[in-house]
């Protein structure tokens, strides 16, 4: 049962994994080359959508990483798993005080109604997701070892 729960753990964070590099490093840039306010018009759809769904997740994978690190506890990989779940955590933090402060922000955001630094707080966040991507890949490539 334990080996099912390990698998349906690894592919969650993988999912996830695959969502957030999506956005970083396909559907963002995609959306930053459209004309006019288009990219912006997205993006902030984007923050509205995501920004729903996403802490769910985040929390959901950090949940089950860490029941998988109490089951597993003297199983082989368990360090690994704790290590998964460790930046984890850091992935929430990142997310609750450097990412979600902007998302919150540029999901109101309008034509009518943007800031003088706009394209800024978008290149801020950009740069804190690229770290947090670094940051899950790292923790999804622990717990993929861990099933090993």
């Amino acid at each position: 049962m334990l080996n099912a729960f390990e698998v349906f753990t690894t592919v969650v964070v993988g999912l996830m994994v695959g969502v957030e590099f999506s956005v970083a490093f396909v559907v963002n840039p995609i959306l930053d080359g459209l004309p006019g306010d288009s990219g912006l018009r997205g993006r902030t759809h984007g923050a509205r959508m995501l920004g729903t769904l996403m802490p769910f997740w985040y929390i959901g994978s950090l949940v089950l990483s860490a029941v998988w690190a109490v089951a597993g506890w003297h199983h082989q990989g368990a360090g690994l798993v704790v290590g998964a779940a460790a930046l984890l955590i850091v992935s929430v933090i990142m997310s609750l005080l450097l990412l979600v402060p902007i998302n919150n922000r540029s999901k109101a955001w309008t034509s009518e109604n943007l800031p003088g630094d706009w394209k800024e707080q978008l290149h801020r966040w950009d740069r804190f997701h690229y770290v947090r991507v670094a940051v899950i890949i790292t923790a999804f490539a622990l717990l993929a070892a861990a099933l090993g």
